[in-house]
Parts: C-alpha cells; structure tokens; sequence
C-alpha cells in the first residue's frame, strides 16, 4: 500500500547579532538551509513559511531572502511581528515551515540556533 503525505510543521529559529539587512539575509539562509537539510524537505514539498521576528529587527523581511537565494517565488510566505514580552530574547528570527511529507511529527527536527536555542533546550541536538 503506497502511503499518502500529509502536512506537517517544523518549527525554527535563530539570532542575529545587529539589525541588519545582511544579518538578517544571512542568518535566515542557515536557519532554512539547515532545516531542509536535517528533515529532507525540498521546495516542491512546502506549503506555506511563517516568519516572526522580535520587534528590534526590521532591517529586512526574511521572507525576502528566501525568495532571492533559495528561490523561493511559489511559496507562500509571510513575516510578521513577534509578541513583545519583557525580558524575552532579543534579535531572533522565528520560521515555521508548514510541508507535505510521510514522516511522523516525532520524525521531525526542529531547528534552533545561535542564542535561540535558549527558545527549546530540549530540542537542541
């Protein structure tokens, strides 16, 4: 019996160190490339990106980057805001990357990097 894929998400993020279009652009190219290549997920296989960034980066939309070096212009993708919360991490970039696949949720490897793996220590590998 040939198995159907279904949607799945895989979640992400990483800081930067300056509000930046080039540390944005840079930061956002490991985080994705890092995410597709640990869950083996190829562009065909993505169904929408959502990026978050905490209120001091506004230098770049990562969406932005994705579409000029990745190649990203058939994917759904919007940045938004994150939620202000004091005392929260600074600088960082947050993806959630919904995709058609056959793995199980406990299949799926989010990604965290640089200080963001404060975010998840539980999902750092």
């Amino acid at each position: 019996m040939h198995k159907i894929p279904i949607s799945r998400a895989v979640r992400g993020a990483i800081t930067v160190e300056e509000n930046t279009a080039e540390n944005i652009n840079s930061a956002i190219l490991e985080l994705l490339q890092t995410i597709l290549k640990v869950n083996q997920i190829t562009e065909d296989d993505i169904v929408s990106v959502i990026f978050t960034l905490t209120p001091d980066l506004n230098a770049e939309f990562p969406a932005k980057a994705a579409r000029i070096y990745l190649g990203w212009d058939d994917t759904p993708m919007i940045c938004a805001s994150e939620v202000p919360v004091p005392d929260s991490i600074k600088k960082c970039i947050r993806v959630m990357i919904t995709f058609n696949t056959l793995k199980t949720k406990e299949e799926i490897k989010h990604v965290y990097l640089g200080k963001a793996q404060e975010l998840r220590p539980d999902l750092v590998q």
